[in-house]
């Protein structure tokens, strides 16, 4: 299993250096300006990116005790939809989730979308890139008011600009697949 473990984070790196990572001027959605731009859904929207990602998390949460995964949207997106496949070709069934910027105004009205998560739930974050962990804190703020226990996260990538930090301040622990520093930033 280990060997097999590296081979998918090679390979996932691999995609990420070539396809994901972008030198240049960027300005990002924390409000920081930066010379390189980590967009984690031009992998996580391929075939191969998709199922590398669901594959990694699966086996870095198989110990953990959590009902559901899930995250903010727009980034948890394409992970969530592809852990959760593979959790059922897997015979591993895992609730997934997204978490909206703020509820609908119409419909359900909800937040938090997906299957109904009981008060009380334990559950974990994930999302493609952390740069301040904005995003995870304000997800892991509408679940808390659900009642939904949150109290660690985990990213593809952790560009190391405060995101752990700002987590820990709100309870919670992030993991990460790779850091910007895996790829000489």
């Amino acid at each position: 299993m280990e060997d097999n473990f590296k081979e998918l984070k090679t390979k996932l790196f691999a995609l990420l250096e070539k396809e994901a990572l972008k030198r240049g001027d960027f300005l990002l959605s924390s409000g920081k300006k930066s010379s390189y731009y980590l967009d984690g859904r031009v992998i996580t929207l391929t075939p191969e990116g998709a199922y590398l990602t669901a594959s990694i998390i699966l086996a870095l949460i198989k110990d953990k005790q959590i009902d559901a995964l899930g995250g903010p949207t727009l980034g948890a997106d394409p992970i969530v939809g592809a852990v959760s496949v593979l959790s059922h070709i897997k015979n591993i069934p895992l609730k997934t989730f997204i978490v909206r910027p703020a509820a609908k105004i119409h419909g359900t009205n909800r937040q938090v979308e997906g299957p109904e998560l009981a008060k009380g739930s334990k559950v974990m974050l994930v999302d493609d890139v952390a740069t301040t962990g904005k995003a995870l804190i304000e997800a892991k703020q509408a679940l808390d008011k659900l009642g939904i226990i949150t109290k660690s996260a985990l990213v593809i990538v952790d560009r190391c600009e405060g995101a752990k930090e700002n987590l820990s301040k709100e309870g919670l622990s992030l993991e990460s697949i790779f850091t910007i520093k895996d790829f000489g930033l």
